[in-house]
């Protein structure tokens, strides 16, 4: 009984260890987070003081809780007896595969990522490869949204580009939240994307608990008033015209809300236009496939930095143009729906397709789409020809209402850029002062002027 036992060294510096951190557990790493925890509370407040649309609270609240939250949602546990039922799987099984859908969609927010480094490095990207210029927006319309009010900003979608454009230009008002395909699952990717507040999701998916959990999530940060960003196209534009809405993400939303609630929705459209859209080819020819097969990775990333860094170092790097965004006015969902008729199913298919109409209308001109449009009318122009033929085209836009970007004011500049970038990539030929038409690049062509064709 009195005895002594003996036990290794190593053994005893292992329990030593377990027990130190045992006592940090218990005692100090509670008291490390809240000091944390207090200084980012402390940083977030001193930010909103400067944002036009706060970050909420649901946007803060730690991503397991909100796993947690959303997997045990009333809604989510009613998809999952559905499930289990329809297909003979025990509960605990499907209600695993729910919680693994909501591991999966929801994001992990970090204003530090956000604001100190990805708003940063999409403003230095976005001016170091466009002339980047806001059209239209009427700041006073703008400062009128209910500060209770949920913002989504509903875009056309041109070009991977346009997530980093937007959160440059947003980055004063608020921190997005994107739905991003599965394209950016990948490392390290995922993790920079979760952090700046995006979240993923199956576009292709007709799993009916998968989109029981999306729906309820979007819900769930529509209702916290989480200022979001969709692209109701659904994907990229692959032959440069502005597509019909698909109405998943915004189904969503008009179905999980409640018009006597305390937050409205306010959808504010958003138009973008670009001289040069980087996937154009890629795009164009990916065009009648079901899934777009982008051949480009690392390798094809790395090879293009290296190339313009070269273009840089030797002077011979130009811009790829100009890249032009355009804010229409706020369209409050509660307003909306008042005035809507018929079914929930056709006052979302409306909404939609109002949506669209008014995107459609700020899409800003450019000089490269305006040249293309007018070549395209023609076929063959002398220089002055094509400024008479653009100064035409750009009086009917401006009767219109339709915004034009010119460089400079100087509508004969604007022409002269146009000209100049188009005949670059040989899309255009010049001979003998007389401009034509590069048949082998003519769906190039096409591609740009489709960018405002439902101008008219």
């Amino acid at each position: 009984m009195g005895g002594v036992i003996e036990i290794p060294v190593w053994l005893a510096v292992l329990a030593g260890i377990f027990a130190l951190v045992a006592l940090l557990d218990k005692l100090l790493i509670p008291s490390v987070r809240w000091y944390f925890r207090k200084r980012f509370e402390g940083a977030v407040a001193r930010l909103n003081t400067r944002l036009q649309l706060q970050i909420q609270p649901f946007k803060l609240t730690r991503r397991k809780d909100l796993i947690d939250r959303l997997a045990h949602d009333p809604e989510i546990m009613q998809a999952v007896a559905t499930e289990s039922a329809k297909s003979g799987e025990p509960a605990e099984v499907v209600a695993q595969r729910a919680r693994r859908y909501a591991r999966e969609i929801v994001p992990h927010f970090s204003a530090f990522a956000y604001f100190g480094f990805a708003a940063r490095v999409a403003r230095w990207v976005s001016k170091a490869l466009y002339r980047v210029r806001i059209g239209l927006l009427d700041e006073a319309a703008m400062a009128k949204i209910n500060s209770d009010s949920t913002v989504v900003f509903v875009m056309n979608h041109r070009s991977n580009m346009d997530y980093v454009l937007v959160t440059y230009l947003a980055a004063e008002r608020s921190a997005l939240s994107y739905a991003v395909g599965e394209w950016a699952r990948v490392w390290p990717l995922q993790g920079f994307i979760r952090s700046m507040g995006a979240y993923f999701i199956r576009r292709k998916s007709h799993n009916p608990l998968y989109r029981s959990v999306l729906s309820r999530y979007v819900q769930m940060a529509t209702e916290g008033g989480v200022a979001q960003a969709i692209f109701p196209e659904g994907g990229l534009s692959r032959d440069g015209r502005l597509g019909e809405a698909k109405l998943g993400l915004l189904s969503y939303i008009v179905k999980g809300f409640d018009a006597d609630g305390l937050r409205d929705v306010a959808f504010v459209p958003v138009g973008l236009n670009y001289d040069r859209v980087l996937e154009d080819r890629m795009l164009l020819a990916a065009q009648g496939e079901k899934k777009a097969k982008f051949k480009s990775g690392p390798g094809a990333a790395l090879r293009f930095i290296r190339h313009h860094l070269w273009l840089r170092i030797t002077g011979k790097y130009h811009r790829f143009g100009y890249a032009c965004v355009s804010f229409s006015k706020p369209l409050s969902l509660r307003g909306y729906l008042a005035g809507a008729e018929g079914t929930k199913e056709e006052q979302i298919a409306a909404l939609g397709k109002l949506l669209m109409e008014e995107i459609g209308k700020v899409v800003p001109v450019l000089p490269v789409s305006l040249i293309a449009t007018v070549m395209l009318q023609a076929g063959s122009l002398s220089r002055i020809e094509a400024k008479k033929a653009a100064h035409q085209l750009l009086k009917k836009y401006t009767a219109r209402g339709v915004y034009s970007h010119i460089p400079r004011e100087d509508e004969d500049y604007a022409v002269d850029v146009g000209l100049r970038m188009l005949e670059m990539r040989h899309i255009l030929h010049e001979k003998d002062g007389a401009y034509t038409i590069n048949e082998e690049n003519r769906h190039l062509l096409e591609y740009y002027a489709n960018a405002i064709a439902h101008l008219g």
